[in-house]
């Protein structure tokens, strides 16, 4: 039996997911990586084994009804684990924060610099102290009553209500209304109360029109409704309401997400009148530290704060001296992740998963915890290699606080830096699942079926291939770029190339490529009557007309519900119906296609409605899922499954992986299409049912790529990527390049936000912004081939590039 101060934690039998009955010990109080290609296990091994049993094990340890308040987590299919301390996950979560969440208040930044305006703040003669909390804008104490604490407020004016004032009423002039009968009874019940509604919009009195769109005045009539030829409609009691109560009401209250954009069409967002943006009552405005409020402050780059904070702590009250004390050492453990061009009230929806995730190991290093297993998930995601040196010395600190990292990891420089590597694969999915390696890295050397080891170890012996740069066709001219931290800036995108964007964290590659010159193509693709919004961007822009399509692919979810899954997203799943549908037993039963779809009734299973999964309401604890027992998770009921394609039923051809589908629709040109795209991009080891929800960012955005891919491709197109290669192992990010880069032999145009040097120094052009984030960054430091700004003195990425090259 092992000892209760057993120094490693032992794993014995694990099964979760691919993972093959695995048996492993890892050293606790070390820096542990775990490696493998996507989908290999590593994760299954870190986080759905090793975190979910600690987890588990905790929920277990406390009383019932502390239990329903924490999200509970299943037990992990694994024997045994021993020596295994309480566990902290840093996920990269793909849920987004609430709007209201910014980085003061993931940090708890927020916390003590509203201490410090309420205890050391300068208040205006006479003016009573406030507490901490009236400086908040998420508190009643604090928030502004006009915007409730959002700092913008939501209106509408004639313009946007009306857009054809030469229609009448009865013709649809009033374009924010609701459509069918709930338009109708609108309609009806101003007609009651005597208003024209068959004369032009711009032919009634101003004072008329004002009143019908926006009066707060509900009043209820007698509507006797116009019959129609062979129908009784009798009076009914009608409620006025106009058509910005409409509106607003709408946007505020309604769940259907369809609903609330059509209503938002009829919106403008301006800041707080009352607050000016602030989000604070005036009282809280009233109080400055350093000669500034405290939302002048938060609006600052963490770095300029701690400047500020620094000078006005250094001769001031003992109460001011600690306090901006603790504050200074705080901002320093962000800024050291590469994050001091983050403001305090930067909201966290506009964060990277990865900004988060440093966000949060930084408020963990201040904890104070020992003793924990700390368990990360890649890190590194969207650092420059610039930043990668000071993420390892605050994963340094958490080991030397006494604690044990184990860190996903796909970038070579952590994992060099690992005491204990454990390699899992050789491959992804049902031929990956066994641990290669564990122990220290060198001893990955003498592995010979480990995809990690080539890019550990490169060869010297096999200098990486070196790519004929592309010669461009054309250009795409920005010129007065004003977009963030990006100002008066002028961009040249070379066309019929592969472009890489570089430049640390913060510099303005995501706002330049994502924002500026994604927006000013789209507005080209709308035509003159679009909106405009690349063009509030830069003063000019040409060479668009080189470019006959444009093809953003992100990061964002494919889906928000487990009903949204690979086959669906991709059309591979319509292919698969209409052949269920083809078979013998399917005719003689008249079943079509919509019979095997779970999404609509008829085939599906009605219990579980075609989730495959029940809610399970417990007694003092909260509400959990369970297996249908009807259908038992395969989505559809009996009959349906009666039907088979070569053997196989539609629940068991959703649980085929994609590199399985793919032999089992050989000869199949629709199915086979989707399949090979998706193959190409890496992505053989997903189930075609895996829902969306379980999806990382990059797995989301290579089916989009692949989506894109399995499409008849037309004229020049512009692909524009950011970070494609996040959460890829170097080999599967070889396998991305072959896709992109045979796109650009295919005439078109690539353009990527990146920080990996291997995809950089493949490049034919580079831009690399910078030289720092935030107010330091914003500008184009060098451009050309990676030769020439390799060579370049002011550009961050230059060594780093330099080094790739080997130059």
């Amino acid at each position: 039996m092992p000892s209760p101060h057993d120094p490693y934690v032992r794993v014995r039998g694990a099964r979760e997911h691919n993972l093959q009955d695995v048996n492993v010990d890892i050293p606790r109080d070390t820096l542990t990586v775990f490696t493998g290609v996507s989908g290999s296990g590593k994760s299954s091994l870190a986080f759905g084994t090793i975190y979910a049993e600690a987890q588990r094990r905790y929920f277990e340890s406390v009383a019932p009804y502390a239990r329903r308040l924490i999200h509970q987590v299943g037990a992990p299919a694994v024997g045994e684990i021993t020596g295994l301390p309480p566990a902290v996950s840093l996920e990269q979560r793909r849920s987004a924060p609430g709007a209201r969440s910014s980085v003061g208040t993931v940090t708890t930044l927020s916390n003590s610099l509203r201490m410090l305006f309420s205890r050391a703040g300068e208040y205006p003669a006479g003016a009573e102290r406030l507490d901490s909390d009236a400086f908040s804008p998420n508190t009643a104490a604090g928030a502004c009553p006009e915007c409730h604490g959002l700092g913008r407020i939501h209106r509408t004016d004639e313009e946007l209500l009306v857009p054809d004032p030469s229609l009448s009423i009865r013709e649809g002039a009033i374009a924010a209304w609701p459509g069918a009968w709930q338009g109708k009874n609108l309609r009806d019940v101003l007609d009651t109360l005597g208003y024209d509604v068959d004369r032009p919009w711009r032919e009634l009195a101003a004072k008329d029109r004002e009143w019908i769109l926006f009066t707060d005045e509900q009043p209820v009539v007698t509507v006797h409704p116009v019959r129609d030829a062979g129908r009784i409609q009798r009076p009914y009691q009608g409620t006025y309401m106009s058509a910005r109560r409409y509106v607003l009401h709408t946007f505020a209250d309604t769940k259907s997400r369809t609903l609330r954009a059509k209503a938002e069409r009829f919106l403008t967002s301006v800041p707080c009148p009352v607050c000016g943006g602030s989000r604070l009552r005036p009282e809280a405005m009233a109080v400055t530290f350093a000669g500034r409020t405290i939302a002048e402050l938060a609006a600052l780059p963490l770095s300029a704060l701690a400047e500020v904070l620094t000078g006005a702590g250094a001769g001031g009250e003992e109460t001011a001296r600690v306090l901006t004390g603790d504050l200074l050492a705080r901002i320093g453990t962000v800024t050291e992740l590469g994050l001091g061009y983050l403001s305090l009230d930067r909201t966290a929806p506009t964060l990277s998963s990865g900004e988060l995730q440093r966000l949060r190991l930084a408020t963990q290093l201040r904890s104070g915890l020992f003793g924990v297993v700390y368990v990360l998930d890649e890190p590194s995601a969207g650092l420059h290699p610039a930043d990668t040196e000071s993420l390892l010395g605050v994963l340094g600190r958490l080991k030397e606080a006494g604690n044990s990292v184990f860190v996903v990891e796909h970038q070579m420089d952590v994992v060099r830096r690992a005491d204990w590597l454990v390699d899992v694969g050789p491959l992804a999915g049902e031929h990956g699942g066994r641990v290669l390696h564990s122990g220290p890295p060198e001893g990955l050397a003498e592995v010979p079926e480990s995809a990690t080891r080539r890019f550990l170890f490169p060869s010297e012996d096999e200098p990486e291939p070196v790519r004929e740069t592309r010669t461009p066709s054309g250009w795409i001219r920005l010129s007065g770029v004003e977009r963030h931290n990006v100002r008066g800036v002028d961009a040249a995108f070379p066309l019929g190339v592969f472009t890489a964007v570089t430049g640390v964290s913060g510099s303005g590659k995501s706002t330049l490529v994502g924002q500026v010159l994604a927006g000013v193509l789209a507005d080209r693709e709308a035509g003159e009557e679009a909106a405009g919004a690349g063009e509030q961007f830069c003063a000019s822009a040409s060479g668009l007309e080189a470019v006959g399509r444009l093809v953003q692919v992100d990061q964002k979810p494919i889906g928000r519900t487990p009903r949204s899954n690979l086959a669906t997203y991709t059309g591979l799943f319509d292919t698969v119906r209409k052949l269920f549908a083809r078979t013998e037993t399917a005719r003689e039963r008249g079943y079509t296609a919509g019979r095997f779809s779970f999404n609509v009734s008829g085939g599906r299973c009605e219990t579980c409605q075609g989730e495959g999964f029940v809610s399970v309401e417990l007694l003092f604890l909260p509400s959990t899922y369970a297996p249908c027992p009807d259908c038992h998770g395969a989505r559809y009921n009996p009959e349906t499954l009666e039907v088979t394609l070569r053997g196989l039923t539609v629940a068991q051809v959703l649980d085929l992986t994609v590199e399985s589908a793919a032999d089992f629709f050989s000869g199949t040109p629709a199915a086979e299409r989707a399949l090979t795209t998706l193959l190409d991009v890496g992505l053989g080891y997903l189930r075609l049912g895996q829902p969306a929800t379980e999806l990382s960012g990059g797995e989301a955005q290579r089916i989009k790529l692949a989506s894109e891919l399995q499409r008849t491709r037309r004229g020049h197109t512009l692909y524009l990527l950011d970070e494609p290669t996040t959460g890829l192992h170097p080999a599967d990010v070889e396998v991305l390049m072959r896709q992109l880069h045979g796109l650009v032999d295919a005439h078109n145009t690539v353009v990527v936000v990146e920080h990996d040097m291997a995809v950089v120094a493949g490049a034919d052009h580079v831009i690399d912004l910078g030289p720092g984030g935030g107010d330091r960054g914003g500008r184009i430091v060098a451009t050309g081939t990676p030769q020439e700004v390799a060579r370049s003195a002011e550009s961050r990425t230059a060594p780093y590039l330099a080094k790739k090259l080997g130059s």
